[in-house]
């Protein structure tokens, strides 16, 4: 979805995710779009996940960022996300760096992803709380907090990533997933 194709909730959304497909240096680079079933700018929970994963980036220009993605991660959020309660009109999943990286995580690319976590804030006015997954996504929320001046405080809760690599305790990561998410829906 496009254009005036697009709810008018993700339009705004969408806008700002294609000033983040061009870098720094003018080079293009891939950012997913929005789901167009989300709360979009309305949203009180924001789902924040690490960077887009393998099977969004190869959706290339059709890919958004959803639960509804192929793969054993946006599965495990889905599914964790009903059985929360949360209903799929009041959460926005997002990344917290909204391009692709290529090999790990520097340091450099949670400092990019908390500023762009700060332009994205700055469109969710109802935003209620956070979830974060993994420890990137955590790390750059709490640097957004305590390095920006002046930030809008909501409750951020932290769960493990719901990767199939960090399955060890799979049970346990399920069920701090559904807390997380019904904790915040609550807020």
């Amino acid at each position: 979805m496009t254009g005036t194709d697009e709810p008018a909730d993700v339009r705004a959304l969408n806008a700002l995710a294609e000033t983040w497909r061009t870098s720094e240096d003018g080079t293009r680079r891939f950012v997913p779009g929005f789901d167009p079933l989300s709360g979009g700018t309305v949203s009180r929970v924001l789902v924040l996940m690490q960077s887009p994963g393998p099977q969004t980036i190869a959706a290339g220009s059709a890919a958004i960022c959803s639960e509804d993605n192929p793969g054993p991660t946006a599965t495990a959020l889905r599914a964790a996300r009903i059985e929360s309660g949360l209903s799929r009109t009041h959460y926005l999943r997002w990344n917290l760096v909204p391009w692709e990286i290529s090999g790990r995580v520097r340091p450099v690319d949670v400092e990019q992803g908390r500023l762009a976590l700060g332009e994205l804030l700055e469109l969710l006015p109802t935003l209620r709380a956070v979830v974060t997954y993994g420890a990137v996504a955590l790390d750059g929320a709490m640097r957004h907090l305590t390095l920006r001046e002046d930030p809008r405080v909501v409750p951020v809760l932290a769960a493990p990533h719901p990767s199939p690599a960090n399955g060890r305790h799979r049970a346990d990561q399920h069920l701090r997933s559904v807390n997380a998410l019904r904790l915040a829906a609550r807020l």
